[in-house]
């Protein structure tokens, strides 16, 4: 067992590896809350993979309307910049397949009825091997998008994979083979993704509107210390891993 830190309190957490690279999924879903949360949580994963020939999609859950801390921002065009910015990280990734927007307002997203109904429609209509998400159990987790849309993963597969859940959509139900939640307080498995950091930083240099807010913290520091940080973070779970460079999740393969 290797120590490493969680992301958000740096508080040092428990990291056990017990598997280790899955097979490259024919087809991806990355569920995220806001633009940049699957960037931030599986993107040197994403890149792996569509280097590899997996078509990766996206689905993000609010607007990202809240995603500054200048109180006059324009809300209409901070949600058209938080959206081409997502489309755009993930083109830099490699990926090919769908960028969805369900577009709750940042702040609210909820894990009702309807939401799992919109998740289950994107799963069934996307078809993914493999679907990412947060993960909805991390202890004393402030963000309730994170929250709400880590359970919507969850919940969402179950929807999607049993055929009298929302008869009404006009896809056929579908079971993916394998759950990946990042930011998870136990992780037990790991993506070596040793040659897709540069990827990952791409991506996130995507995202400029939340430079300030995210990648500077306020305006300490620059965007190379940014990257620093990031790639900090990839090899400190690489070490758990026994390779360079790692992203860490918790693996549920019983759908």
């Amino acid at each position: 067992m290797t120590a490493a830190q969680n992301p958000l309190t740096l508080e040092p957490f428990a990291m056990d590896v017990k598997t280790r690279d899955l097979p490259t999924p024919e087809r991806a879903l990355a569920i995220g809350a806001h633009p940049d949360d699957t960037d931030f949580g599986c993107g040197a994963t994403l890149a792996k993979w569509a280097a590899d020939g997996c078509e990766v999609s996206v689905l993000v859950c609010t607007d990202g309307s809240k995603g500054t801390w200048d109180p006059n921002a324009d809300h209409k065009w901070l949600v058209k910049a938080r959206q081409e910015e997502q489309t755009a990280a993930t083109r830099a990734l490699g990926g090919t397949g769908e960028v969805a927007f369900l577009g709750y307002t940042d702040g609210e997203c909820p894990s009702d009825l309807e939401a799992r109904a919109a998740v289950a429609y994107w799963i069934r209509k996307l078809k993914p091997t493999v679907v990412l998400g947060h993960d909805p159990w991390k202890r004393y987790r402030l963000h309730p998008d994170h929250r709400h849309a880590g359970l919507l993963a969850c919940e969402g597969i179950v929807a999607a994979r049993d055929p009298k859940f929302f008869p009404d959509q006009d896809v056929p139900h579908f079971r993916p083979d394998r759950l990946l939640l990042w930011e998870a307080d136990e992780p037990d498995h790991a993506e070596e993704v040793s040659q897709f950091v540069s990827a990952k930083l791409l991506a996130l240099r995507q995202h400029e509107s939340q430079f300030e807010s995210t990648m500077l913290k306020g305006g300490q520091g620059s965007m190379d210390d940014f990257d620093k940080r990031v790639e900090a973070k990839l090899r400190e779970a690489g070490v758990a891993a026994g390779v360079s460079h790692a992203e860490v999740f918790k693996l549920i393969d019983d759908l």
